[in-house]
């Protein structure tokens, strides 16, 4: 009998250790998305707005487009426009096989042509680019995709913020809804404005840096010295803003640019853009966030710190299917083996947090995108991306690859 108790006692002392483990696993990040995204809601509109265009000052645009003739020519008229006489556009047509050189050639931009079948990706591509750029270098050098639309006045902002701060930028990224998008649609359209424009806010208020998102970046050019971009990284832009952050120049956001790019319409072309996006920030957290916390402490930068638990919150269907897990299984092992309450409540808690979290995100910058009702459908897009994470712990996706371009 004693042998027995003994048992039970070793086996409620290690399910309690099991829970509370899990309780902070996820009260972290639920606490840091409140955090951002109360600060955001709380002080939106408050930044100051971007000065005036800065005279006499080198700016080239590079953008690397790989089959990109359904859409570069869109993209290439949304720049043209903004640009001075002593601005540069760079094209870097990265193994192409369709009509991409030419368009950007007869829209007026510089065309270099890549060939490699080896090195793919947009990495490769962009470090071609700038290597071509460095022989005469500019002042700041800005970065564009091929597939998205960028909004009056941005390309100034970004490069003047760039410059005054002597750091990367980084524009506002969205995606806009197709006429009539479905909740799912809607509900996707509503974690990536999350994810890239309450977040950054938040962070950027509390003065603290961002991750890189991908298009409209800017960089002051003596900071691309720091690191190298040549790799098929899948999310190369996050990682790249990670290297400079440690290397002592941390991106900001820039609320006042705005860069967006289309949802894709497929099933199969949204859960492939999904998969790199969503694989590559989850092997990115895995091996990233503790370099992160080490070099902040040992460098005593509280930038570092702030980047590595922004990096620690997941995407937030993944956050949402993950405290639902959790919460069902603590709450069940306290009620069958009497343990202590303290990390189920501790779980509620970081619940409400996410869904305070979730209401202010839609509260202060999604309304017009999305009904309260139409939120609710929540549930069925997490449903929908199940297997995008089964598919990850088989086994991540490594290689680089080309969201279809939809007509």
């Amino acid at each position: 009998m004693l042998g027995e108790g003994f048992v039970v006692e070793s086996l409620a002392v290690s399910v309690q250790v099991v829970e509370v483990l899990l309780a902070a696993a996820l009260v972290l990040p639920c606490a840091v998305l409140f955090i951002e995204v109360l600060v955001a809601f709380v002080g939106r509109g408050r930044l100051k707005r971007p000065q005036a265009s800065l005279a006499n000052i080198r700016r080239a645009i590079l953008m690397p487009a790989h089959n990109e003739e359904a859409v570069i020519q869109a993209t290439l008229s949304t720049l043209t426009s903004q640009l001075k006489s002593t601005d540069r556009l760079v094209v870097v047509a990265d193994n192409c096989t369709d009509a991409t050189a030419e368009i950007a050639r007869q829209a007026g931009a510089t065309v270099l042509e890549r060939e490699d079948d080896q090195q793919r990706g947009k990495g490769y591509a962009l470090d071609f680019g700038i290597r071509y750029l460095s022989q005469d270098a500019p002042d700041v050098l800005m970065m564009v995709d091929a597939d998205c639309q960028v909004k009056p006045g941005s390309i100034d902002a970004i490069a003047n913020l760039a410059l005054t701060t002597n750091r990367p930028v980084q524009a506002t990224y969205l995606l806009e809804q197709s006429p009539n998008p479905s909740p799912k649609e809607m509900v996707s359209t509503f974690a990536f404005k999350v994810k890239n424009q309450v977040r950054p806010l938040g962070l950027r208020i509390l003065g603290q840096p961002c991750l890189l998102t991908g298009t409209g970046m800017a960089f002051p050019w003596a900071t691309l010295k720091e690191v190298d971009l040549a790799s098929g990284n899948i999310v190369e832009d996050m990682k790249l803003g990670l290297d400079l952050a440690i290397a002592g120049h941390s991106p900001i956001m820039c609320p006042n640019a705005l860069v967006t790019g289309d949802q894709p319409q497929q099933d199969s072309t949204a859960m492939t853009q999904r998969t790199r996006w969503e694989h590559g920030h989850l092997q990115t957290l895995l091996t990233c966030v503790p370099p992160l916390l080490w070099q902040g402490l040992k460098q005593g930068r509280i930038g570092l710190i702030a980047l590595a638990l922004d990096l620690c919150v997941p995407p937030l269907s993944l956050l949402v299917m993950l405290w639902v897990s959790a919460t069902v299984v603590i709450t069940a092992m306290t009620l069958l083996l009497a343990t202590t309450w303290l990390p189920a409540i501790t779980l509620y808690g970081a619940g409400l947090s996410l869904l305070v979290a979730i209401g202010l995100a839609w509260s202060g910058f999604a309304r017009q995108d999305i009904s309260l009702g139409k939120l609710l459908s929540i549930p069925f897009y997490i449903l929908w991306k199940i297997p995008l994470y089964f598919k990850f712990l088989k086994g991540p996706e490594a290689q680089w690859i080309r969201t279809d371009r939809e007509s």
